[in-house]
């Protein structure tokens, strides 16, 4: 096992790199992660990790190829870009970018959405209700940010995330499948009268909505009905009661 003492060493500066810039790591095709749990879900998925970076003793084997080091704690929380950040820095591989082709089933679609921590939320809750894949769509955060992945709590090594444009939601309309948005308008139906089988959940910004874009693609536009002191749902509530509904084998009314 190598010691690592110096935040200039390379791997130090690639770890720091990871956390703070979206065109490095998509550059170079890896991601920042921390946390022993995060690391076991990893390990399981058979993710390729490229380097281990821990304060303390790693309680289970590491892939073959792996590189482990060893330094202090204040050293990893130097790189972290997170708060309270454990004991464990680790990089994962970025997969091969997915098809936009998508299997039968029920998908939720981010439209801009850009907290990290909801994305990470919606990825997390939509793995726990079987929801068959998370597609991005506009400006939402990215799905490889740390608070992102910290949010997913491993749902993100478990659950396919796709990334896709109008052009390829349009296809994937024209193939069959069902686009149902989420809003506020007085079209809108009450979202227990609807049926999700085989259908792509479409959520909106915080604070905005739907895009227009996404809106035209729509074939029906639902609502979750709240007291009207409110003016609206965070986006991970919403998507989380309207996935938790879609899983619990009621078909709707639709």
């Amino acid at each position: 096992m190598e010691v690592i003492t110096s935040r200039r060493n390379p791997v130090c500066v690639h770890i720091k790199k990871l956390g703070i810039s979206r065109s490095y790591r998509e550059q170079s095709g890896e991601f920042l992660c921390d946390g022993l749990k995060l690391l076991a879900e990893a390990v399981k998925s058979n993710a390729t990790i490229p380097v281990v970076l821990a304060s303390s003793d790693i309680p289970f084997p590491l892939p073959l190829n792996t590189r482990l080091f060893r330094t202090k704690r204040d050293l990893i929380d130097s790189l972290s870009k997170l708060k309270n950040a454990q004991n464990v820095l680790f990089t994962c591989k970025i997969p091969q970018k997915a098809s936009a082709a998508i299997e039968a089933g029920t998908h939720i679609l981010l439209d801009g959405v850009q907290d990290p921590g909801n994305v990470g939320t919606i990825i997390r809750t939509a793995s726990a209700f079987n929801i068959k894949s998370v597609i991005l769509a506009g400006d939402c955060a990215d799905q490889h940010n740390p608070k992102v992945i910290r949010s997913t709590m491993g749902a993100i090594f478990r659950l396919p995330v796709h990334q896709a444009s109008i052009e390829e939601l349009a296809t994937l309309k024209s193939g069959g499948i069902r686009i149902i948005g989420a809003a506020l308008s007085d079209d809108c139906r009450d979202f227990t009268e609807v049926s999700f089988n085989d259908s792509i959940i479409a959520i909106g910004r915080e604070g905005c909505g739907l895009s227009d874009s996404i809106l035209s693609l729509c074939d029906e536009k639902i609502t979750i009905p709240i007291s009207p002191e409110c003016n609206s749902l965070n986006a991970a509530v919403a998507a989380g009661i309207i996935m938790h509904f879609s899983a619990s084998g009621r078909t709707g009314m639709g």
